[in-house]
């Protein structure tokens, strides 16, 4: 854990601030983040939403228990400054527990270049947290090669990003990976076709190996970062980044920002 971490256990109802030399092994089945800025988030119940369905499907069935977990880890953000909150349930001593760790954001971008990935080694690619740290490695190989994200490919089809979902542009149709892929269940990515839907703007979905991106305005979103262009793919197609575009939709996504629920 590093100092800019704090890391609360759930147990008896309370969150209970622990030493991280008490923390056992564990094996992570669940994780979820977002920006947390001035009290302000996106999407907030889109991501409990999200938490509660991946911890039921990894077998903690107790929704009241949930719920409290939720509303206890958001209490307890702080209201000012910058944040990145991740909620947890993990495998403990063979036992599921809540985990709440409250950290401070990094700097956050509107651009970054991407890099392929060699391999996909997710194993469960439709719940985010078992395959954090997998995931890690593919990025710290992609910085390797001069790149900040690296690209996950299907049967040689772009997917994902290790830590942002794929979205491209096709003229003013907004295009993504086919969503029957398997893949995390992005809120930013979620947010960005909501939009477009109530701006009656067409969205498609498309199988397109990288080399069929060549030329389109390739974007990368996450709960943290938003919406970033991707300006360069190392080895890969050329890019057309679009500035004026990329200012409008994050205009678009700072006016989704509501506050957090206000303290008990």
């Amino acid at each position: 854990m590093d100092a800019s971490s704090t890391l609360f256990d759930w147990s008896d109802a309370e969150l209970l601030a622990r030493d991280s030399c008490e923390v056992a092994e564990t094996e992570l089945l669940v994780a979820d983040s977002f920006l947390v800025d001035g009290g302000g988030v996106l999407a907030l119940g889109l991501h409990g939403s999200r938490f509660a369905e991946s911890a039921r499907l990894q077998g903690h069935l107790d929704r009241s228990d949930l719920e409290r977990f939720w509303e206890a880890g958001v209490a307890a953000i702080p209201r000012d400054g910058a944040w990145f909150p991740r909620f947890e349930l993990v495998r403990t001593r063979d036992a599921l527990r809540l985990r709440f760790r409250l950290r401070t954001a990094p700097p956050l971008g509107t651009e970054l270049v991407v890099a392929t990935a060699a391999s996909d080694p997710r194993r469960v690619p439709d719940i985010k947290g078992p395959d954090i740290e997998r995931l890690s490695v593919l990025r710290q190989r992609a910085q390797q090669r001069g790149a900040q994200e690296a690209v996950i490919l299907d049967e040689g089809f772009v997917a994902d990003g290790a830590t942002t979902a794929l979205l491209w542009w096709r003229g003013d149709t907004l295009v993504t990976p086919p969503l029957s892929l398997p893949r995390v269940d992005s809120v930013a990515a979620r947010t960005v076709r909501g939009v477009a839907a109530a701006l009656r703007i067409p969205v498609d979905e498309e199988e397109a190996r990288p080399a069929q991106l060549d030329g389109v305005t390739l974007w990368a979103v996450n709960a943290l970062h938003g919406i970033r262009t991707v300006t360069a793919w190392v080895d890969g197609p050329a890019l057309s980044p679009d500035g004026a575009r990329l200012d409008a939709w994050r205009a678009r996504f700072s006016a989704l920002v509501r506050p957090l629920p206000p303290l008990p």
